[in-house]
């Protein structure tokens, strides 16, 4: 069977809420192998990406993305397959009517952890420019800056009723970066 009979044209599966009703992420994508596509909230398709663990990947968006992050449709599969994989995602993004933005000038802001450095306000970036600062004075500049990014994002999550437990790896905020653990 060729590669192209495999692919599940995006149109004909189903929209499925990112949080359900219990503020959950679909568990039925732990451990799964999978193509996805991530719809904004008015199910404008946003990105297009493939995973070893699509559940885990998902995750990673909606702190990357919490504003973008509302609708999603997943094509699972049994086995890596690369080529499959990128078949799919491919025909999903040319059948979209407009350039996806998470796979175009965006890519980075969804597959990337998040640039604290980029976040900062003016003032803690004159902070943690400031000469007369210590090397470890920097690095509590660069961690509050985080903290303060990291609570901003799960005031968003919480606003839409996130009750997922998630983790943020607390030693990459003192390299000024904020991804999950």
């Amino acid at each position: 069977m060729s590669v192209e009979n495999l692919v599940t044209p995006l149109a004909d599966l189903e929209a499925i809420p990112y949080l359900d009703a219990g503020g959950m992420l679909p568990q039925q994508f732990a451990g799964k192998i999978g193509v996805y596509a991530i719809f904004g909230e008015d199910q404008s398709l946003q990105y297009v990406g493939y995973s070893r663990d699509t559940f885990l990947s998902l995750k990673q968006h909606l702190i990357r993305q919490p504003r973008l992050c509302y609708w999603l449709k997943v094509q699972t599969i049994d086995r890596p397959n690369r080529t499959l994989l990128e078949e799919i995602r491919s025909t999903w993004i040319q059948g979209n009517d407009a350039p996806v933005p998470g796979n175009n000038s965006d890519q980075s802001k969804w597959e990337q952890a998040i640039d604290v450095k980029a976040a900062m306000t003016d003032e803690e970036q004159a902070q943690h420019q400031d000469p007369a600062l210590d090397e470890r004075s920097q690095l509590k500049v660069l961690k509050n800056a985080a903290r303060r990014l990291e609570a901003e994002i799960m005031e968003i999550l919480n606003q839409r009723g996130l009750q997922e437990p998630l983790r943020f790896n607390p030693k990459l905020k003192e390299t000024g970066l904020l991804d999950l653990k």
